[in-house]
């Protein structure tokens, strides 16, 4: 993994196009291929990125761009649609790689790892007719819990939590922006399924156009009947 501090504007352009004017910010390109562009701010959620499969070339700037301050250019273009994220480099302040080895992957407590073997078993809960694509589906930024394929070829990823608040919102929001990218997915819909949902983190998931699923955890694993609850 390298990371690259530096002062630098950024152009995405591709199915939307997107400017990020010149400011100080963290370049991180993962061992994936992956470039993900972090403010200071923001949590864990980068101002843009490009996922796998791309490639990035550094090019020399041309005469006009040298001038104006540019060292280099950062061009990562992804595979398959062809989209571009442009980073024009102004000054390095710190350049650092690291070798991080095989992730062995989050692990999840008891409860909520069984809430999404459970719900890979019964897709139904979710709605009628969907089939499992893949648990912990791979992105870039971090597996998505469940993967499903509805009757009309859409998909669903689905993001489990034992108390569902705005962070898990937050987190399937970005999952959703990044594979809704990738034409062999979108389109791509997002449910929210946890055992406790919170007031806040359902109006949340409302405005971003996820369906929330409050899961009954005992008569998912046949203790007791009970249907879970759609808001």
């Amino acid at each position: 993994m390298r990371l690259v501090i530096a002062r630098c504007s950024v152009d995405y352009t591709g199915r939307l196009n997107a400017h990020l004017p010149l400011a100080t910010r963290l370049l991180v390109h993962k061992g994936d291929g992956s470039l993900l562009v972090h403010s200071d701010g923001g949590s864990y959620k980068p101002l843009n990125w490009m996922s796998p499969p791309c490639r990035l070339d550094v090019e020399v700037p041309d005469e006009e761009a040298a001038s104006a301050g540019v060292l280099e250019h950062w061009r990562v273009t992804h595979a398959k649609t062809g989209d571009a994220l442009l980073v024009r480099i102004y000054e390095v302040i710190h350049d650092s790689s690291h070798e991080l080895g095989i992730d062995p992957g989050l692990q999840k407590d008891g409860v909520e790892a069984d809430l999404q073997r459970l719900l890979a078993e019964q897709v139904d809960v979710i709605g009628d007719n969907l089939t499992l694509v893949r648990r912990e589906f791979p992105t870039a930024i971090g597996p998505v819990d469940l993967l499903l394929r509805d009757p009309e070829g859409g998909t669903i990823a689905v993001e489990v939590k034992r108390r569902g608040d705005i962070d898990g919102v937050e987190q399937l929001t970005r999952y959703l922006e990044l594979l809704g990218r990738d034409p062999h997915l979108a389109p791509v819909t997002g449910v929210f399924a946890a055992q406790e949902i919170k007031p806040q983190a359902k109006v949340l998931a409302a405005d971003r156009g996820i369906r929330c699923v409050t899961l009954d955890y005992e008569g998912m694993k046949g203790i007791e009947s009970g249907a879970p609850r759609l808001f």
